[in-house]
């Protein structure tokens, strides 16, 4: 219930220019919930969590990220979870009810977008590199650490898609991180390519692959990139070329998103493979695997669990990769992620408390 008021209370936030809904006069905050009123009649609310603008530098270039607050009273220092998103996406792609159910639980939190990507720098734009992108991440693990009020000792992160298997890689590199969450997880980017020539017609995949070697071409004699559509319908030339992904990735992506990636991720991605290191993760995992999951492959989150070994639970639903994203697949696979974040960030050991 908790869970859908917040995701309920999120969408009228946002769509009312971050005033208050319905007019209602806040209270103080019990429990993670604000108390208020409506035609004289007392009601719970969830607490939206204050928000702020923020950047780090990852090897000189400028990632741009959002910092939310705890919206409840929690010991400080207090943990922090960072997160990002998948093939392609931004900061804006609806991850922000996770974070706001997040930092309703007490976790300080921060979303940024690659470089490259949304609102941050970095040329030449729309360029996804899984290499490059690991290493923002570490950027932003090292920036988490350095804000006031996070403890160090208890940086989270979560991911999904594409993040989902570079939050084990960034694990695997980081001892220091607590623990992972990684929903609808490309771990094994042979599986995936394996998943899209089942779709693939013959000559789409010609145009495919002509595509990418054309912006290799460009790329070694330092001309501009040549962009493909990252997702399209089924037999349109595109990364994702899927009704079903078509459908799903625009039921979640802001109205700014530019629909366009250098093309030679076509090349790049099957040979990116997560689940090959999964053993170095020495912390807590939380996996979410999709079981009809048309984008990426189910059979290697199973696997990654199972290298992780005992320090990883994994959870499968009967449901596509976007469904995650939405309705009763959200509300179960945030409050499984919440638990999650719970049990292995939140600690006793505090002396300073949030005013």
């Amino acid at each position: 219930m908790f869970l859908k008021e917040l995701r309920g209370r999120w969408r009228l936030h946002n769509l009312s220019f971050h005033r208050s809904p319905m007019n209602l006069s806040q209270g103080t905050h019990v429990g993670g919930v604000s108390v208020a009123t409506t035609n004289g009649k007392e009601m719970l609310t969830p607490a939206l969590a204050q928000r702020r603008d923020a950047s780090f530098l990852s090897e000189g270039v400028t990632c741009r990220a959002f910092i939310y607050e705890p919206s409840v009273v929690v010991p400080r220092p207090a943990a922090c979870i960072v997160m990002a998103h998948g093939l392609g996406g931004t900061r804006s792609a609806s991850l922000e009810p996770y974070a706001q159910l997040f930092a309703a639980a007490g976790f300080y939190v921060v979303v940024f977008d690659y470089r490259n990507l949304g609102a941050s720098d970095g040329e030449p734009r729309q360029l996804i590199s899984p290499k490059r992108q690991l290493k923002d991440w570490q950027s932003a693990i090292d920036f988490a650490r350095g804000l006031p009020g996070v403890d160090a000792q208890r940086i989270g992160l979560w991911g999904t898609s594409l993040s989902g298997g570079h939050v084990v890689m960034a694990a695997g590199r980081d001892s220091g991180v607590a623990a992972i969450a990684a929903q609808c997880p490309m771990l094994d980017g042979k599986g995936s390519a394996r998943l899209a020539l089942k779709r693939a017609s013959l000559h789409g995949l010609f145009r495919g692959v002509a595509a990418g070697l054309t912006d290799l071409i460009r790329s070694a004699i330092g001309k501009s990139p040549h962009y493909v559509p990252l997702v399209a319908p089924q037999g349109k030339l595109a990364v994702m070329s899927s009704d079903k992904a078509y459908a799903g990735c625009l039921s979640i992506v802001p109205a700014d998103w530019v629909n366009k990636v250098a093309a030679r991720i076509i090349f790049t991605l099957p040979r990116y493979r997560p689940v090959l290191h999964a053993d170095r993760v020495k912390c807590p995992a939380l996996l979410i695997a999709c079981a009809d999951d048309t984008m990426v492959s189910a059979k290697a989150a199973a696997e990654t669990a199972a290298r992780i070994g005992e320090r990883a639970r994994l959870v499968v639903l009967p449901i596509d990769h976007f469904d995650i994203y939405h309705g009763h697949w959200f509300d179960r696979a945030s409050a499984e992620q919440l638990a999650f974040f719970r049990s292995t960030l939140v600690t006793r050991q505090a002396s300073v408390r949030a005013s």
